[in-house]
């Protein structure tokens, strides 16, 4: 038997074929799907995807073949690593490097006929192959040799997507650690600044501060949990929003969210409601003054009110804003009406404001994707021009 050298690099291959992260690794039925396949389209009775490692060889998955690995010394494999293309075996008796084999590949001698592309990395080096096995000597069309090329460059492609996806989530959980370090310190400093000021103004400043430093918090923390990084399920997003506003506000105070509709919306849309939700808090909790001179309740509810528009509505039980708020909140030029205001406009939406029965009423009309509205937005300009040049060939 003639066992296969090592190559020149081959700690290189080695740790590449580690970087992957796959060996020992449970069954996938991506990879499954592949020598299931191959092994019907080729009419084999085995097919495998072998990853070669220093001493052995490990079947990502595997077709009509029980063991999980074989040592590298009863490997076919560990041969066809060293070349660019398919390594064919027409008959292991009569191949020097299979004819005493006693497992050829894992399975008993009468494995008599071997073919495998290899697995190539995109820095050129071979970790394992693509493998079919038959009972028979045998010769790939060339049609048969193609597919096999083909299916091997499409595990590679899945391989290097996996390892795309996990070296990603390692990403963003750092990222996620440093992004939750910065907010506290920014939230902590402010916090410590406004305790050593005395200006009312600055106070005030400084708390709309960190009420958006606060939103931007849970809008992160809201992402993270997704699976899709930009966007966001406005009903655990405002949940989370109303349960830091509640914890935050003052005795006698209590707020609410009715029927949060499931939409998912962009980050920036997100960040904007949230944004006008805490500011209206604020300025509820300050100026509102209920009839019964009980709780202070604050409403946020969500409705959808076209194919890519949605409705936040604030409320809250305030019979009068009070003699500083004899004018309407949007029209006094405060901090939190210029906050709210900018943040609306800054994703093409709009506020409104009034009193209402029992209370005070805010809406924020706002886009649900910024997306499809910007998009919207360049199309309408494009048909406007196209009529107005229609109208000036005419």
């Amino acid at each position: 038997m003639v066992l296969a050298s090592k190559n020149a690099d081959e700690e290189e291959r080695v740790a590449e074929l580690e970087s992957y992260g796959v060996l020992d690794s449970a069954n996938d039925p991506a990879f499954d799907e592949v020598v299931d396949l191959l092994a019907t389209m080729l009419d084999m009775p085995v097919a495998l995807i072998s990853l070669v490692d220093s001493d052995r060889q490990w079947f990502r998955a595997r077709h009509g073949f029980a063991p999980t690995e074989t040592p590298l010394e009863q490997s076919i494999c560990s041969h066809a690593i060293f070349g660019d293309d398919i390594l064919e075996i027409e008959d292991t008796l009569a191949d020097e490097r299979t004819a005493d084999n006693p497992l050829c590949c894992g399975v008993l001698a009468e494995m008599r006929y071997y073919a495998g592309a290899p697995l190539i990395t995109r820095n050129g080096h071979n970790i394992g192959s693509l493998c079919v096995l038959d009972t028979r000597p045998r010769k790939l069309t060339p049609e048969q040799r193609q597919l096999l090329s083909v299916m091997a460059r499409q595990v590679m492609r899945q391989l290097d997507l996996q390892r795309a996806l996990k070296n990603k989530e390692i990403l963003r959980e750092e990222i996620d650690h440093r992004v939750k370090n910065s907010l506290q310190t920014v939230a902590s400093t402010v916090r410590l600044y406004r305790s050593r000021i005395t200006n009312e103004e600055a106070r005030e400043a400084l708390d709309a501060i960190g009420r958006r430093v606060d939103a931007i918090a849970q809008l992160h923390a809201e992402l993270n949990l997704t699976s899709k990084m930009h966007h966001v399920r406005l009903d655990s997003y405002l949940e989370r929003v109303a349960q830091l506003l509640q914890r935050n506000a003052m005795t006698g105070t209590k707020v609410e969210i009715e029927g949060a509709s499931r939409i998912e919306v962009d980050s920036r849309v997100a960040a904007a409601l949230g944004v006008i939700a805490n500011e209206f808090s604020a300025n509820a909790a300050k100026y509102a003054e209920p009839e019964t001179g009980g709780e202070i309740l604050i409403q946020f509810r969500l409705e959808r009110t076209g194919s890519n528009r949605m409705r936040l509505i604030c409320r809250d039980n305030g019979r009068m804003r009070g003699a500083e708020r004899e004018t309407d909140t949007l029209s006094s030029g405060s901090l939190g009406a210029r906050l709210m205001e900018a943040a609306a406009t800054q994703i093409g939406g709009t506020l409104s404001e009034g009193r209402v029965d029992g209370g005070f009423e805010l809406c924020a009309d706002l886009p649900i994707d910024m997306r499809r509205s910007e998009s919207d937005r360049v199309g309408r300009i494009s048909r406007k021009r196209a009529r107005g040049a229609a109208r000036a060939a005419e």
